[in-house]
């Protein structure tokens, strides 16, 4: 029995050593950036991040490191990873403008219907994990409220718990809602970043496709269409054409 207990303790505290560790190296990661040591922070969010850390405080401050050593491509592709975990975080949104600016290519977004736009902005506003967690919360809320209408003798408590619980309801479906359409949204725009010094995009992915305009690092990618070797891009602006598969991360 004693040994069976002992058991049940390391399940418990085993996951908690782990996170303490993790937490410890972002301190310590986050001391060395703010001393100035950015290879030395990048290193120590890398661990983090190969030991399958998902967070986007982590790849916002892997991506300030990138860009302080001068790595571009790697900082936008670092806060775009970042905005995809917290898409309506200015922080993040300010720094994937500013480190774009970086960029040689300079592409002209082409102009985008008002509800399209509006629409984005709408689902992306919060992530899709605080989305989630605050239906739970509406959810259960409502429940709670559900059992006190049906309990409570006064009439007035009645009627406030009847009605709050419908709206807490709609709000959580909402939020459900939200959440679902922000998950496809990402799922449908599968973006990456040009890693390559410079690529020529070509109008086919054989190698005997027409050359059609120079793209450089740090230009952010739609994705159309991959196979074994070529990948099928379409820029902000509108123009498409394929390059090398390893010319780019997808985000």
């Amino acid at each position: 029995m004693k040994y069976k207990h002992l058991i049940y303790l390391l399940f418990i505290l085993l996951p908690m050593a782990s996170f303490g560790n993790k937490a410890s190296l972002l301190e310590v990661g986050n001391q060395q950036y703010a001393k100035g040591q950015y290879q030395k922070a990048q290193g120590s969010y890398q661990q983090l991040i190969n030991a399958g850390t998902r967070s986007a405080a982590l790849y916002f401050n892997m991506g300030n490191a990138c860009f302080k050593n001068g790595d571009i491509p790697s900082a936008i592709w670092y806060y775009e990873k970042a905005h995809k975990l917290s898409p309506g975080d200015n922080d993040i949104n300010f720094n994937i403008k500013f480190a774009t600016q970086k960029t040689v290519d300079k592409i002209e977004e082409t102009p985008e219907f008002f509800i399209s736009k509006w629409w984005r902005a709408f689902i992306l506003m919060f992530s899709a994990h605080a989305l989630s967690v605050w239906s739970v919360i509406m959810i259960l809320t409502a429940s709670l409220l559900l059992i006190l209408y049906l309990f409570s003798r006064y009439i007035t408590i009645k009627k406030i718990a009847f009605f709050s619980a419908i709206a807490l309801y709609v709000i959580g479906l909402a939020a459900i809602f939200m959440a679902k359409q922000q998950v496809n949204y990402f799922n449908t725009n599968k973006q990456a970043i040009i890693f390559t010094s410079s690529v020529i995009v070509k109008s086919a992915p054989a190698n005997g496709g027409k050359p059609l305009f120079v793209l450089h690092e740090g230009t952010k990618v739609n994705v159309l269409q991959t196979n074994n070797r070529s990948i099928k891009i379409k820029l902000a602006n509108g123009n498409q054409g394929w390059i090398g598969l390893g010319d780019v991360k997808a985000i």
